[in-house]
């Protein structure tokens, strides 16, 4: 049996207003199953503590994980984090989005077996960053909060005030070889795509 992470908190963000989907994505059915409770099904087999980010509780009280909203309303992921960050108990937290259905273990191990004194490992293909597929530690909370200070609320832009290790794609795809993990889905025809 593979243990579970006590150092490192999944954080699971159900932030988003779904606008392309036209309802809550988080709770759309794939194989019967909605979205978030099978991420919270893989974050829950790798980390001990879970917790979930999100402006509408009532929507996901069933699920009975701890709960909070963002402390600063309306700035899109950099919110959930800058919430999640300073609401963990443990230093560092895996982060994901709700709506990813291919999670894959196995390379989120690996992700979190590379923090060593890094505040961020981030998977990077070619230009593009997985910020939502990250692992991002407490301290990179003052550089977060100078970005919102500025109004800058897209997230790599605090990367440089930060330690940093890209994950790149050939060794991503040693655990994920179609890059499946980092699809997140945004309209209903993109359920079926998103199916084991």
């Amino acid at each position: 049996m593979v243990t579970r992470y006590k150092d490192v908190t999944g954080v699971i963000l159900a932030g988003g207003k779904s606008r392309r989907y036209g309802t809550n994505k988080a709770l759309a059915k794939i194989n019967g199953i909605p979205l978030i409770e099978n991420v919270i099904r893989v974050m829950g087999s790798l980390f001990q503590d879970l917790v979930l980010i999100t402006n509408t509780p009532d929507e996901y009280a069933y699920l009975e994980l701890p709960m909070y909203e963002d402390l600063i309303k309306g700035l899109g992921p950099i919110g959930g984090i800058y919430t999640a960050l300073n609401s963990i108990t443990n230093d560092a937290g895996f982060f994901v989005a709700c709506d990813m259905p291919s999670l894959n273990p196995d390379l989120i191990r690996h992700m979190v077996g590379l923090m060593g004194d890094f505040d961020v490992v981030v998977p990077k293909i070619s230009w593009k960053m997985e910020t939502l597929h990250a692992l991002y530690t407490r301290r990179c909370l003052p550089a977060v909060k100078r970005l919102i200070d500025l109004r800058e609320y897209q997230t790599i832009r605090f990367f440089p005030g930060v330690s940093v290790r890209h994950v790149k794609e050939n060794e991503i795809r040693r655990f994920d070889p179609e890059l499946k993990s980092f699809f997140n889905v945004n309209r209903p025809e993109e359920l079926r795509r998103g199916e084991p």
